[in-house]
């Protein structure tokens, strides 16, 4: 088998100089200390680039974009002003970048639209020996990784720190590198200020808030809360990823189903897709009948709190929405009112419930829900795929792994459509699962 081979590896700062500054990151942001490993994937490109010209435009377009994003070219460090937080010092340190090829065809790697194992590959020149041992003040927030395969096809992956950006701050960055590496001017400019989301003084909680959990010394495979000189180890477990799909048929099955019960309207088609995840999920892991299942979902709350957050708002806005409900209840009751379930979850985040609950993590120093929970990520709605780079336009966007506790809700395979369900539970769980998803 063909080894990857690293061509360059460098250190990319902003083009220009900026300045030193310090950078508040609010109590949603220090809950996704962790880093996460993703990767988009290109046609070989139509015009006639080198693979020395295609890296040489994305360093270059990189170089131009820290210095809007020098905050992804800083440090996460120990706060100057209160113990127990994390800040970004902005202070040009940069960011990895390789260059690499590999004699393998893109089609040997196995499945690309949805995580497998080969595509762990596509980071390696990112993940350094002793990497767990490495203090945060000293590991880069973004690394990044262009592999040109046998076939001319390329995989462009990355491995950062989600604290610094949600996953609509993650694609606001590609849809710039984009056109910088087109020639093109930015698209949006960041904004990295996140004392919008800080805590009130005194916190004021007027909300119970069932999707935070008050430890913060449980492993949790969300986040590490930091302190001062802590390091953040992030084990990979090895997990069978298992996928299903989910036809535009069968999701247009769910939501007749459902709409039978007059009483709900507007169905999305995330929320019926939720509502089944939920009652498959919990019972194939044979959940207890009296105990409470709580599934969690991000919720952008850009525009749902007072003020609005601005335009390009660069951090993280993406809430927990939960539903509820006991094993019992998601075998019993009807799909409509699991289906409705979400829908509370979603309309419960206003201005005052997101304060709150922004308040109990200040106060609690909590974490996203961890008991009999998991947190169900829809991947699919951020559009990675709309995006045309100067080598070409990107085919599909995956991330590399699942965590354990988490689905991820992937777009199907190109020409088909639908959802892929992507999840790590054992082969025995994982049939019946797919049994109870498919039922109608």
């Amino acid at each position: 088998m063909s080894k990857i081979e690293l061509v360059e590896k460098v250190v990319i700062i902003p083009e220009k100089p900026t300045p030193y500054k310090r950078i508040f990151m609010s109590n949603i942001d220090l809950s996704l200390v962790v880093y996460q490993d993703s990767a988009s994937f290109f046609d070989p490109p139509s015009c006639q680039m080198s693979f020395y010209e295609i890296y040489g435009k994305l360093f270059s377009a990189l170089g131009k974009l820290l210095v809007h994003y020098d905050f992804m070219a800083g440090r996460l460090v120990p706060s100057s002003d209160e113990n127990h937080r994390f800040e970004i010092e902005c202070n040009g340190a940069g960011i990895v970048v390789a260059a690499a090829k590999t004699d393998r065809k893109l089609s040997e790697f196995g499945e690309i639209s949805a995580p497998n194992p080969d595509l762990r590959e596509l980071i390696v020149f990112l993940l350094e020996e002793g990497e767990e041992e490495t203090e945060l003040k000293d590991k880069p927030l973004l690394s990044m990784q262009l592999t040109q395969f046998g076939c001319g096809s390329l995989a462009l992956t990355s491995h950062y720190n989600h604290c610094t950006l949600d996953g609509i701050g993650a694609k606001d960055f590609e849809v710039n590198l984009a056109a910088l590496t087109r020639g093109d001017d930015f698209v949006i400019v960041p904004n990295p200020d996140r004392t919008l989301l800080r805590a009130r003084n005194p916190p004021k909680i007027s909300h119970p808030h069932y999707e935070y959990s008050k430890s913060a010394d449980i492993a949790s495979s969300f986040t590490v809360r930091g302190t001062s000189g802590t390091n953040v180890t992030q084990p990979m477990t090895e997990n069978r990823i298992h996928v299903l799909h989910l036809s535009p048929q069968q999701i247009a099955r769910f939501k007749i189903k459902a709409m039978k019960d007059t009483t709900l309207q507007n169905i999305t088609t995330f929320q019926v897709v939720a509502a089944k995840i939920w009652k498959a999920r919990s019972i194939a892991t044979k959940m207890l009948e009296d105990k409470v299942s709580t599934m969690l979902f991000p919720v952008d709350v850009r525009k749902r709190v007072v003020p609005e957050l601005p335009h390009g708002f660069a951090g993280n806005a993406l809430v927990p929405g939960f539903a509820r409900a006991t094993a019992r209840e998601l075998m019993e009751l009807e799909d409509a009112y699991l289906v409705r379930k979400v829908q509370e979850g979603i309309e419960r985040l206003d201005d005052e419930y997101i304060k709150s609950g922004i308040d109990w993590l200040e106060v609690n120093k909590g974490v996203p829900c961890i008991e009999d929970s998991f947190s169900l990520v829809a991947w699919w709605r951020l559009g990675l795929e709309e995006q045309h780079f100067a080598w070409g336009k990107l085919i599909c966007a995956t991330p590399l792994a699942v965590r354990p506790g988490f689905v991820i809700l992937l777009p199907g395979p190109r020409g088909e459509g639908g959802l892929n369900v992507c999840l790590d539970l054992p082969a025995e769980q994982m049939q019946e699962f797919s049994r109870i998803m498919l039922e109608v």
